[in-house]
């Protein structure tokens, strides 16, 4: 059993964030931030070309990331590959020593750097998930024998935020179908409205893991609103931002509030602050966040 996988089956708040993998080939970077993470964090997703802006391999990074000690969750993302690469991926992460994955769709190829790519998405995200879970049993997505098979911790993404919620909830029942044990939130900034989304959960045995996101700036807040589906940062949050002398600090008390607000209805928390990674440790240990 995997260390993430162990520390949920004890009941420990889980404490996860992300990085993203440089636009080429110098790692210096992304495993210096891995490092001073690796203390605060129990892992580190490792995201699959996010935005759309073509980067290095996530299985690479997870690897060179996994080589000192550091624990990834590797990103599989519907959007570049069909199945058979998909799950020839998975296979190849396994054998590099990767236990967790986490499925997804992934942002269109027309929002990123790439913008005339063509879109893959040959399989729905929850059949990526069935094809993890087939891959731990010892079968390929078309029930074809594997000699070896994997033990990967499956997690997918769910957004509890959504304007139909009901249809998210159905479709996150299906990814459970599917395999998933474990699921990471979009942000989260009211924690009444989390912790009801929670109770309507409730007859799902699965992990979930709070999408905590800290505001840099009203900018950034107001561009959330008008852009990603299923975010709605307050208006009492930007107003806070917006009178802040310390933005950094007001960031993070925000943060710290909103985090105690759902700690105690969900496994854990998933920490997304790209540009802000140093910052993370401070929440933690200043707020005394984590058991």
């Amino acid at each position: 059993m995997n260390q993430l996988t162990n520390k949920f089956k004890d009941n420990r708040f889980v404490v996860t964030s992300e990085l993203t993998p440089p636009k080429g080939t110098d790692m210096e970077g992304l495993l210096l931030k891995a490092r001073d993470l690796a203390g605060a964090v129990d892992a580190i997703n490792v995201t699959d070309s996010h935005g759309s802006k073509m980067s290095l391999s996530p299985v690479a990074a997870a690897k060179l990331m996994k080589d000192i000690e550091v624990e990834p969750i590797l990103q599989m993302t519907t959007r570049d590959r069909n199945r058979i690469a998909l799950q020839s991926d998975m296979m190849g992460a396994w054998v590099l020593g990767i236990e967790n994955v986490i499925c997804m769709g992934g942002d269109p190829p027309n929002l990123g750097d790439h913008p005339e790519a063509k879109p893959v998405f040959d399989i729905p995200t929850e059949e990526l998930i069935r094809a993890a879970a087939s891959l731990n049993e010892g079968y390929d997505l078309m029930s074809n024998p594997l000699k070896g098979k994997t033990g990967f911790n499956v997690g997918a993404v769910v957004n509890p935020g959504a304007e139909d919620l009901s249809s998210e909830i159905s479709r996150l029942e299906q990814k459970v179908n599917a395999g998933a044990t474990y699921f990471q939130t979009q942000a989260v900034f009211d924690p009444t409205s989390f912790c009801s989304f929670m109770e309507l959960i409730d007859h799902l045995d699965i992990r979930v893991l709070a999408g905590i996101m800290p505001i840099k700036s009203v900018k950034m807040a107001q561009y959330m609103n008008d852009n990603i589906p299923g975010i709605q940062v307050p208006d009492t949050i930007i107003k806070r931002i917006d009178r802040a002398k310390d933005v950094v600090e007001e960031s993070l008390s925000i943060s710290a509030e909103v985090i105690g607000g759902l700690k105690h209805s969900c496994a854990g928390i998933h920490i997304m602050a790209p540009g802000w990674e140093a910052n993370i440790p401070r929440l933690l240990e200043d707020y005394e966040i984590k058991n």
